[in-house]
This record gives structure tokens, sequence and C-alpha cells, in this order.
């Protein structure tokens, strides 16, 4: 049973957010009787209530999204919450669909998409993973952070080729390896407001680590939003080199490390939009003139399905017509295709500047 201190909190949350002008998709879709239905709820596993769920958006009205599964059951027992807010932010994706196996394409189909190098600073994919057997980050022991740091780092260990790199613990860190990580725009920070009321950032630093190639193309994330954050970049255009080694990285940890899977959900992360592929695939693009007829710009976009963001990400400007563009679909698609869906609308973006 949910406790009486709990369900105080989730009713005068509840009335504040109500009564706000809050555009979040929790406000949108956590109407009163879905709040009623669900304020009673609890995870079987872990314990974890609807305030767990949605105390991030109870605090931050200004979220976009609002909510988080503090474990993978939460997918599913607060499922008249997710679902409607999944499908609005994943373009449709609805309760009876199911998203597709894992299925990476043809990796060799991809290439350079600015070969001249006139547009794309940066290009970078990712993808979140968390292990098997574990919960998210709210429900995370000390100790279970400490064993997954050491699963994490050993099995990177072991990367070979072009992957072959260090992992560096953040708990006991120098100030110098901190210094050269914050220059290398390698180094996570403490969770943004936004995580900290979703109690993301609990026993920090405790396993949290950063690991990366030798030649800073490859990285890893441990334990920041989701227990793994898989990246590989760099400078200039060339996605297909860039998708191969995220594809090779994958590939390779996932013999070692089991991911947790769900059949109609895809691979489950913190965040709802993250879910399914987990893919964001992005470049950093200098479009001028485009970014002077801002309507045009988010015709394309949304043609392509493309989040339009500002230079430094997520809540922020374009500085100097510079953007950080990246695919927005996620789930109900596959991994290719969802890269595929940002490769073409930036290849039609680029076409569009040089014509303007």
């Amino acid at each position: 049973m949910v406790d009486a201190a709990v369900l105080e909190k989730l009713e005068a949350g509840y009335a504040k957010l109500a009564a706000s002008d809050s555009k979040s998709l929790l406000k949108k879709y956590l109407t009163k009787e879905v709040f009623d239905n669900l304020k009673t709820k609890k995870t079987p596993s872990f314990g974890s209530s609807l305030l767990d769920v949605i105390q991030s958006g109870l605090e931050n009205h200004d979220s976009g999204v609002g909510i988080y599964a503090p474990d993978a059951e939460a997918y599913s027992v607060f499922a008249e919450l997710f679902d409607p807010i999944i499908e609005d932010y994943h373009g449709g994706f609805k309760k009876t669909d199911k998203h597709p196996p894992k299925d990476w394409g043809d990796v060799d189909t991809l290439g350079n998409l600015d070969p001249a190098g006139e547009y794309i600073i940066s290009t970078r994919v990712r993808c979140g993973r968390s292990l098997e057997g574990y919960p998210f980050n709210p429900c995370l022991t000390e100790a279970q952070y400490k064993e997954m740091e050491e699963k994490v780092s050993s099995t990177l260990s072991g990367l070979e080729g072009e992957l072959k790199g260090q992992f560096y613990p953040l708990t006991g860190m120098t100030k110098e390896v901190q210094q050269k990580l914050i220059d290398d725009h390698f180094l996570f920070k403490e969770g943004d407001r936004f995580l900290q009321a979703a109690n993301a950032c609990r026993f920090w630093p405790t396993g949290r680590g950063i690991y990366h190639n030798d030649a800073k193309t490859f990285l890893v994330w441990c334990n920041e939003e989701d227990h793994l954050r898989i990246i590989s970049m760099q400078m200039g255009g060339d996605l297909g080199q860039v998708y191969r080694r995220l594809v090779t990285a994958v590939n390779d940890i996932e013999k070692r490390i089991p991911f947790s899977h769900d059949d109609r959900l895809g691979f489950l992360t913190f965040c709802p939009t993250n879910l399914g592929t987990t893919v964001r695939a992005s470049v950093h693009i200098k479009v001028p003139k485009l970014a002077a007829d801002k309507a045009k710009l988010e015709e394309v976009a949304s043609k392509y399905n493309l989040q339009v963001r500002g230079t430094r990400g997520e809540h922020t400007e374009a500085e100097g017509g510079v953007y950080d563009i990246s695919n927005k679909r996620r789930m109900g698609l596959t991994e290719y295709d969802a890269v595929k869906e940002m490769n073409d609308g930036i290849a039609e973006l680029i076409k569009l500047e040089s014509s303007l």
C-alpha cells in the first residue's frame, strides 16, 4: 500500500500541476481519472509509486515530458499514463503496437553527408542500454551502483582495435583528469534539476564513470541518466563511419553484458523518450540561410521527423546559425531506419541551404 505521506504529496502536486499552464505531456495525459486509478499502485519488485514516476514533472512545470520509469515494471504498472505519452512523443506508437526486433541494417549504405565539409561540423550517434536485472536510477542501491561500475569497466577494458581505451571512474577523479574530460566535452555533470527531481542522482558520484577510446571518437557514460550511454562521434559529416563504429561497439558489449529488452517497447531506458531503438543520431550543422527562415527549417524537420535544438543541446539557442539536429523517432522503426531518417533529412537541408 502507498503510504499516507506519498499520497499527500501526490494530491498536492497534482492539484498544482492541474492549475498550472504547464505544456508537459504529463499534464496533458494525467487526467483526474488516470491519477485516481494509479495513485495507490506500486511496482511489485521495487515498490515504486506514481510519485516516483511523475515527481520530476510535478516539480518542473516547464518539463517537455515530465515522467521517468523508476524500474522496468513501471512501464506496465503505470501503462495508463506511459502509453499515451509514448504514443504522443514517438509519433503514433500505439499501445497495440510492437517495436520491431533490433536491426542495424546494411551499415555500408550510409556515407559522408558533407564531403566538402561546408555545413556539418560534427556527427554523433548514440544509444542507451540498461543492464538486465537492475532497476533504474531511483531504485538503485549504493552497492548496485558499485557492482555495475565494476561490470562495465571490466567489460570495456576488453575492447580492442579502434575501440580500445580507458575507463575513468568519477569517484576519486583527480582535478587534472576532470579538467581534461571537461575540455573534451566528455564529462557529464551531476544531473540537471529534471533528473534531480526524479531522484536519479543518489550516491553521486558512486558507480559513475566515463570510458573513451584513444582517438576520442568512442565514448561510454556509465550511470549518468541511463545505465549505459554508448556514443560514437567525430568531426565532419561521415555518418557511415560513425554509425559503423557504434554498431561494432554495441554488438561487442552485448556479447558480455545482457541488456534489458521488452518485446513491445524494445530496449528499456529510464526516460520514455529514449525507448525502442534508443538511437539518437545527430549533427551540428551550420545553416545560416535556413536559420533566417525558421519556418522552412521547421517544415523540413517535421517532414523527416527531425528534432531541432540549439547549439548546446536541449533548452538552448542556436549560436551563429549552428543547430543540433537529430532523429526524433526511436520507436516502431528499426535502428537503421531511425538513422536513415536523419540522414535523408540532413541531405535535404543541405540541398536547400545551398540553393538559397
